[in-house]
């Protein structure tokens, strides 16, 4: 665990390092000035549409559970957590999920917070997996047929269906309780029980609750979707003229970058040289495509701060688990 933690630091910091060259080498002067240049209006996009994203991902969230106990509020205020946790701390974008299942403790069992997230996470990377199908109908729309985007995209898509496949094959599979078995081999036979707990619920939830799975599907596609009218927003902003169909690429292409890039603490660096890649194979610069960048992490580090005050607040008030 401890060699797994240093590699993603090491991650992180060569993300760190990536970013700082593609600015140096994509005139970090206009990027600067195109940014600095926003002046107020980036209070817009700080606030407005990502609060829309995060009610809609909210939404997904919930219809993960197989019935709606927890108050919306609360699960709310629990994403924005576990978001700024994975977002931040190198734990393959994995750690905000255990965060999420303990603070939902005065709300669920335990075991039923732990299959919300695992279903929440499997529901929104399939609803990414359909952000980035959407975004290469609209790549061949609005692109000529020998575009330098759709072939890697589409190959991206193909390997996010097999995860996702796969991931739900795990999971139907019996794996945690699997898990568990081997650590009671250890003396953990409580790990062994809450495993086979774990998998109960996941298994129920699939079988007895397609229509809960495909909300929380839907829910979690339109969050991506508004994420799209985000990155139009914020490029209109900074006075780039991009079709509404063109930013869905943009945003499919950011998606994909993000789902294959995962284990770097919030992709950094990787996405800012990814949307490079994207804007200049668009016609557009580098410079434009990180000023683009920039705003968004400008926007995310926000909500990450957000984040960590809720979560100073919510540690305070949590209350052991209900009993299974």
């Amino acid at each position: 665990m401890r060699q797994a933690g240093r590699w993603r630091w090491l991650l992180l910091a060569s993300g760190a390092a990536l970013l700082g060259w593609l600015i140096l080498r994509n005139d970090p002067i206009a990027v600067l000035g195109a940014v600095s240049g926003l002046s107020w209006r980036l209070l817009i996009v700080l606030v407005f549409p990502f609060s829309v994203v995060a009610v809609f991902d909210t939404l997904g969230w919930r219809y993960a559970f197989a019935d709606s106990r927890v108050p919306f509020r609360a699960l709310l205020w629990t994403r924005i957590v576990g978001e700024a946790v994975n977002v931040t701390t190198p734990t393959a974008s994995v750690g905000g999920e255990a965060v999420k299942a303990w603070l939902l403790r005065p709300h669920v069992a335990l075991t039923d917070a732990l299959s919300s997230v695992i279903v929440a996470k499997t529901t929104i990377t399939i609803a990414q997996g359909l952000m980035l199908a959407f975004g290469i109908v609209c790549a061949w729309a609005a692109l000529p047929a020998d575009s330098v985007l759709l072939r890697p995209m589409e190959w991206l898509l193909l390997v996010e269906v097999v995860a996702v496949g796969g991931f739900v094959a795990v999971q139907l599979g019996g794996v945690m309780g699997a898990g568990g078995r081997l650590l009671a081999r250890f003396g953990m036979p409580l790990a062994a029980a809450g495993g086979a707990a774990l998998d109960d619920s996941l298994g129920g939830f699939y079988r007895r609750s397609p229509s809960r799975l495909a909300r929380s599907i839907g829910f979690h596609f339109l969050g991506w979707v508004v994420s799209g009218l985000e990155t139009y927003l914020i490029l209109m902003l900074l006075g780039l003229e991009v079709s509404l169909l063109t930013t869905m690429v943009i945003e499919a292409a950011s998606t994909a970058v993000r789902f294959a890039t995962f284990m770097v603490p919030g992709s950094l660096g990787v996405l800012e040289g990814g949307h490079v890649a994207v804007f200049v194979a668009l016609g557009l610069t580098g410079a434009s495509a990180l000023s683009f960048s920039l705003v968004r992490r400008i926007r995310e580090a926000a909500w990450v701060g957000a984040g960590f005050v809720v979560l100073a607040a919510l540690s305070r008030s949590a209350a052991p688990a209900p009993a299974d």
